[in-house]
Order: structure tokens, then sequence, then C-alpha cells
């Protein structure tokens, strides 16, 4: 794949708004991960799935820098925010594969639906969402059953060093008591993070935090079909 150009740079890290039929897919998740557990999702932006999976019965925290603005800041931005992305999905449409959403038109449909959803959320249930940021959350060792967390780690890894990644997976497997399931394993050109995948395997290994690759559901990015996994850690 060629290096990506001035044009292909997606800015500032942006702020998503995904829903849990989307969260199902990428983390190949079965009601029986969420209902009556501990669950964290880390950064959560603007995605619909803290409210809907609480709605089945899990115990949801999402944390993200951007909970620290007021709530009516955050759902303009999680409005314009779910725009830029669509537009630049939009603008670099041959890079992805439109199997799950069909065409830009209808991504945007599903992300201003999550953003909604979860502008109301924040309303209701403001103590679901914690300001925090990686690498370092205000949780207490093994305080979820379940962690997911998608689109930071790897996704910019052009700004994100290898050693902010490792912090985080660190920080990440210390407040989990069960899995944590990381997608994508590309950047957000498309470009795939093999060497930086290995490398951290290895580090983590050696702290006694077993990994595995595993398969998912879902194909955005063209060759994006498996999520890192880390394990309890086993020291």
């Amino acid at each position: 794949m060629k290096p990506p150009t001035e044009t292909d740079a997606l800015g500032e890290f942006l702020i998503s708004a995904r829903s849990l039929a989307e969260y199902r897919a990428i983390f190949d998740l079965a009601d029986t991960d969420l209902r009556g557990r501990r669950v964290l999702d880390c950064p959560g932006g603007a995605a619909s799935f803290t409210a809907e999976a609480a709605a089945l019965g899990a115990h949801v925290t999402a944390t993200d820098p951007i909970y620290a603005k007021p709530p009516a800041e955050l759902r303009e931005l999680a409005r314009t925010e779910t725009e830029r992305g669509s537009a630049y999905a939009g603008a670099h449409h041959d890079r992805y594969r439109w199997d799950f959403y069909g065409d830009p038109d209808h991504l945007q449909a599903v992300r201003l639906s999550a953003a909604g959803r979860f502008g109301a959320d924040l309303a209701a249930n403001p103590d679901r969402y914690v300001a925090a940021q990686l690498p370092a959350l205000p949780f207490a060792d093994n305080s979820f059953d379940l962690t997911l967390s998608s689109h930071l780690l790897f996704t910019y890894a052009d700004r994100l060093d290898a050693d902010f990644h490792l912090a985080a997976l660190l920080e990440l497997s210390r407040v989990t008591r069960g899995e944590t399931r990381l997608y994508p394993l590309v950047d957000h050109t498309g470009r795939h993070q093999d060497d930086l995948v290995t490398d951290l395997r290895k580090e983590l290994h050696h702290k006694g935090i077993p990994t595995t690759l595993r398969p998912t559901r879902y194909e955005f990015h063209h060759g994006a079909t498996s999520m890192l996994v880390l394990h309890p850690n086993q020291n």
C-alpha cells in the first residue's frame, strides 16, 4: 500500500458514534458477553453502545477525555464529528468495504442515530460517562469483566508511539479481570500495523499477559478482520 499523502490525513482524533450492532460485529459480542457483566468502553466517544448494552442488562462505563465537556457541547460535537467522519469515508470510498453499511449515506444515518442516543443517555445517566484518558484510568484493579477498545490504539499509530501503546495496553489489562478486546489493527489509512502488534504482544507476554488474535465479523478497512485479545494477567 502506498504511503498516505496530506489529503489522506484524517486530522484530529475523530470522535465516533458507533452502535451496538457495530460493536457486536467488531468485537464478536454475544448477549452473554454483556448481560450482568461489568463492561468498560475505552474510548467511548459518542457511541450508543453504553446505552444499548445497559438496556440489555450490562453494567457499562464509558471513558473518554471528551466527557469533560458540557453535555450540550458534546451532543453538538457528536453530530459534527459524525458528519466529518462520514465525509472522510465517502471521499476515500475505495479504501473501505461497504458490505456492512451499503453506502456512505447509510453509514452517516447509522452514526447520527447512534450519536442521538448517546446524547440522550448522557443526559439521563451521566454517571456512566467518566472523563479520563489513556494511559492512566481512574479505576481500581480488576474493575471490569470485559474491556472494549476500538479506533484509538493502532488507528492513530502515526501520532501515538509504541511506548504509548504499551502503557495503554498495560493500563487496560490492569483494570480488567477478564478479556480486553482491541480493534482494528490497521491505522486510519488502512495500513496494517503488523510489526507494532507483534512487538507489543512480545512485551505483554514478558509481563505475564497472554494475547491472541481473533477473527471478527466486521471488515470496513480492507483486510481488517481480526482483533487483539488480552487475557487476564498471569502474574
